[in-house]
Formats: C-alpha cells, structure tokens, sequence
C-alpha cells in the first residue's frame, strides 16, 4: 500500500476585502481555493488556500485513485454581509468527489446580501463530482447563490445542487427576504447552459402550477458527458418519489457530429419535492444509477453520508 499523499496547506492572506474575520459591517468573509492532481497512485489536493471560516478535511481514499473530500463551514450558518467564495480546479487524470457533511443554513437578514460563490473548472481527462448538502433559505434571508462549472473537452462531471425555501415542517416558510440563485455551465469555451432562479418571499410563483406547485424544495443534477441512452436509462430505472415532479432533458454540445455517432451532452435533472428527505434520497439514487454510465465507476458513497 502506497503512503498518504502530501497536499500543501497555505493560509491566504486578504483578498481583496476579504479579510477573513468578521466585521459588524462585512460579516464573515471566507474564500477557499482547491486544486486536485493526479499522482502516481491516486489523485491529490495539491493546492490547498483559504481565508476566513472555510476549511477541508483530510483527503480519503476509499475506493483507490479518487480522492474524496470534505468541506467545512465552522460557524455552521450564514447571515446576511457574509460571503463564501470556493474555487475548485481538476486537472488532467485527476478525480476528485467533494461534498459537505451537513445542510448549509442562511439566515433572515435585516437588509445585506448573504453570497455564496462556486466556480469550478475541470482540465481535459479530469473528473469532478460535486455533491454538497442541501442549501436552507430561511425566511427572511436575502440570499445570492452563484455556482459556475468551466468544463474542457474529455472532461467529466457530476454535481448537484439541492435548494430549500424556508422548512415547512417545522413552520418556518418563505414568505418574506429573496433568494437570487443561478446556474452556468461552460463547456470547450462555449456557454452551454446559463439560468437564474430570483424569487421573493410570498411570491406567487411559489404556489403556481406553472411554478413550484408549493413544493419547498428543488433540485439540479448535472451529468457529462451523456448520452441520448443515458438518459433513458435514467428515466426507466429511477424510482418515483411521492409527491415529488422529476424531468430530465440533453442538452447536445455545440459542434460537428459524425455519422453513425451518439449525440453526446450535458444531461439536466430536475425535482421538485414537499420534504428534504424525499429530495435528498433521489439524488443519491440518481447518482448512483449514473455513476458507472457517465464516469465508468460504481457508486461509492461518502462515508459521511452515513453519519
């Protein structure tokens, strides 16, 4: 058995105005900079940089050359004036599976913004799995939620990106503060996919047929590159879930395609879903069923999932 690899720990110093302390003006300002390389053996976090509240566990390596991650937030919630900002870089060979160990909490807000920023880029021949916890918007919280996936060619990907709007059962729902969340994947350089979710507390939408139908939760499940029998393969064996809508489409990359050759894309999921646990479930189920069909692997779950 080959030793553990050597990843390199930098605290960042300020960026920008990121300080990476909190102010009673600023709030806490956080960045986190993450950069995976394949090595002899197994893929390693080779760069590793932050400021402020953001951390990551140990690399594991459960199921050989991957290396799974964890990310931390100590403070365990966001208010409004704080600001996240993760970066993640995969190069070539490297393949790196990052979740979170627990559901990301933004909080009512008298006024300022609450951010979370994720920009992700994976070289040609890298893997990234992103498969973090789902996002709470209590009501009241000003929220602005910004993920961006940069993908070369070869490149594969798995990620999700789950969204609740207050907690219904435990009473608290979304009926006031705003939530301004969107979504861009890149693909050779080309904008592939590019949306915006902005809603308002109370706003009609939520309850709308043509809306959210008065689901709290919903959910973005990203897989490339895919094919046209991925997708029906997805959609013959996923279970359905009660009271919960499910549609998934492919949306082809730009470009020449042989004669004879599978129209090859980026493959959208989405749920909608009236409690967490149901949501949570079928993206766990979704992935695994993807998993061997997109990255030629079989599912391996995060051992943090089971705690």
């Amino acid at each position: 058995m080959s030793s553990l690899p050597v990843s390199r720990s930098v605290p960042a110093p300020p960026i920008g105005s990121l300080s990476g302390s909190p102010s009673a003006e600023q709030g806490w300002q956080a960045r986190l900079e993450l950069g995976f390389e394949a090595g002899p053996d197994c893929t390693v976090l080779r760069h590793r940089r932050h400021a402020g509240p953001l951390r990551v566990q140990r690399p594991f390596h459960p199921e050989g050359a991957p290396c799974h991650t964890y990310l931390l937030h100590p403070p365990g919630g966001v208010v409004g004036g704080d600001r996240l900002d993760i970066q993640v870089s995969v190069e070539s060979g490297g393949h790196a599976l990052l979740t979170t160990p627990a559901a990301a909490k933004f909080y009512r807000s008298a006024g300022p913004l609450a951010r979370q920023h994720q920009s992700f880029r994976v070289a040609a021949g890298g893997t990234l799995e992103w498969l973090p916890a789902l996002n709470i918007v209590h009501g009241g919280a000003r929220v602005e939620l910004r993920n961006r996936f940069e993908l070369a060619p070869d490149a594969r990907l798995l990620a999700w990106d789950l969204l609740g709007l207050g907690r219904p059962g435990s009473g608290d729902r979304f009926e006031s503060g705003l939530c301004d969340s969107s979504l861009q994947v890149i693909a050779d350089g080309r904008s592939l996919l590019a949306e915006r979710l902005r809603t308002e507390g109370g706003d009609p939408m939520l309850k709308a047929v043509w809306g959210l139908q008065g689901r709290g939760y919903l959910a973005t499940l990203l897989a490339a590159p895919a094919t046209t029998e991925t997708l029906v393969a997805l959609r013959g064996q996923l279970r359905q879930v009660p009271d919960a809508a499910f549609g998934c489409t492919l949306l082809p990359v730009p470009g020449p395609r042989s004669q004879g050759h599978p129209l090859t894309g980026l493959l959208v999921c989405r749920w909608l879903a009236a409690t967490g646990e149901a949501l949570w479930e079928s993206m766990i189920e979704a992935w695994a069923l993807l998993r061997p069909l997109v990255l030629g692997r079989e599912p391996c779950p995060p051992r943090i999932w089971s705690t």
